[in-house]
């Protein structure tokens, strides 16, 4: 079977809240990146939609692109809304809840 071939979105002017639309009770996400080095995911979340606290090998850097959301992060809670962006440190327990329907972009440095 052959492998699916995967979208190139290089040297391409994009507006990352157009990439991901809201769908009901869900969570949608669509991946930008895939690399050794890292990877850039956009999501968009639905209202009270979120991630349970979970931990990540990686830093990761969480930008809010639309809407807004609760972060928390070693039990400590930010709120932010779009244009705010937050850095979550390797193998610390954070979580995402969705506020208002939400998008963010999502980086994963992996290093």
């Amino acid at each position: 079977m052959p492998e699916a071939k995967k979208e190139n979105l290089a040297e391409q002017v994009i507006d990352p809240r157009d990439l991901v639309a809201y769908q009901q009770g869900s969570i949608v996400s669509r991946m930008l990146v895939y690399t050794k080095a890292g990877t850039i995911t956009v999501f968009a979340f639905d209202a009270e939609e979120g991630l349970s606290e979970h931990t990540a090998p990686y830093d990761a850097v969480l930008q809010v692109l639309d809407g807004e959301a609760l972060i928390t992060i070693a039990d400590k809670e930010y709120p932010m809304k779009a244009g705010d962006l937050i850095i979550m440190p390797a193998k610390i327990p954070h979580a995402v809840h969705a506020v208002t329907r939400f998008k963010m972009m999502l980086t994963m440095i992996h290093a």
